[in-house]
C-alpha cells in the first residue's frame, strides 16, 4: 500500500510544487505515494465561499472557521481512515526525524494548512488534529511547512532513495549532527581532504566521523546532547 497524502489548503496550486521534482517527483509518478490537494473553500456554504471570521474576544486578523474546516476534513478523512490528521502550526510539537520515520512507516497523512491568525480551537479538538511545527518562526501559511514535512517523509519511503542505507548516518538519526563530507578533487584552494578519509582504514574512518559528529553537535546543537544523555 502506498503512502497517501491529503492536503487541505486555500492554495491547492502550491502542490505538488517541489515535490513534483527529483526523488519525490519520480516516486509520485511511480505510485510510491499519492498526493491530493483539497480546496477548503469548496466546503464553505455561502455564496462568497467564506472560510474565516473575526476572532471571538476581538483582536487583529481573522480565524479559520470550525464548521467549514470540519466539513473539509470529514471529506478528506471519513470515519475509519487510519491516517493521522496533522495541522501545520507554529505552536505545535517540533517535527523530529523520529516522527518523520513514524509517518513514513504508516498509511499516509491528512495535513491541514492553516492561514490568517489561526484555526478555531474547537475543530482542532473535535477532529483530533495533531499540531506540528517545522521551526520557531512564522510562515504566511501552512503550505510551505506541509511541503517540508512531506519531503522529509517521502524520501524515507521504500525505493525512493537509491541506496536504502543512505539515510542511516544523517543528522538526527542517531542523536547527532552529521559529520563533514568530502570528495574530489584532493585539493581545493589549498584545502586538503582529511588524510584519514583516504587511508583505507575503515575503523579509523568510522572513529573520525563519529568524533566529528560529536564535535559539531556540541558546537551547534548542544540541546541534542542534553536530550540524548546516552550519546553524550
Amino acid at each position: 500500500m502506498s503512502f497517501s497524502a491529503s492536503v487541505l489548503t486555500l492554495y491547492p496550486e502550491m502542490f505538488p510544487g517541489a515535490l513534483g521534482l527529483s526523488l519525490a517527483g519520480r516516486a509520485l509518478e511511480a505510485g510510491t505515494w499519492s498526493l491530493e490537494a483539497i480546496q477548503i473553500r469548496d466546503f464553505a456554504t455561502d455564496r462568497h465561499r467564506t472560510v474565516d471570521d473575526t476572532p471571538a474576544g476581538g483582536g487583529a486578523g481573522m480565524v479559520m472557521r470550525a464548521d467549514v474546516l470540519a466539513s473539509a476534513i470529514d471529506h478528506a478523512s471519513p470515519a475509519g481512515d487510519p491516517r493521522p490528521r496533522l495541522l501545520m502550526s507554529p505552536r505545535g510539537k517540533p517535527l523530529t526525524q523520529a516522527r518523520v520515520r513514524e509517518l513514513a512507516a504508516g498509511p499516509g497523512a491528512v495535513i491541514v494548512c492553516g492561514r490568517f491568525e489561526g484555526v478555531d480551537q474547537r475543530v482542532i479538538e473535535a477532529r483530533g488534529l495533531e499540531e506540528v511545527s517545522v521551526g520557531d518562526f512564522i510562515l504566511s501559511g501552512g503550505e510551505p511547512a506541509a511541503l517540508v514535512l512531506l519531503d522529509a517523509v517521502v524520501r524515507l519511503l521504500p525505493g525512493v532513495m537509491g541506496n536504502a542505507v543512505s539515510g542511516d548516518e544523517e543528522s538526527f538519526e542517531n542523536g547527532l549532527l552529521e559529520h563533514p563530507h568530502y570528495t574530489r578533487p584532493q585539493e581545493f584552494e589549498g584545502r586538503q581532504i582529511p588524510e584519514v578519509l583516504t587511508s583505507g582504514n575503515h575503523k579509523k574512518i568510522a572513529a573520525w566521523r563519529r568524533a566529528e559528529s560529536e564535535r559539531l553537535t556540541k558546537e551547534r546543537r548542544p540541546d541534542l546532547l542534553a536530550a540524548h544523555p546516552l550519546v553524550k
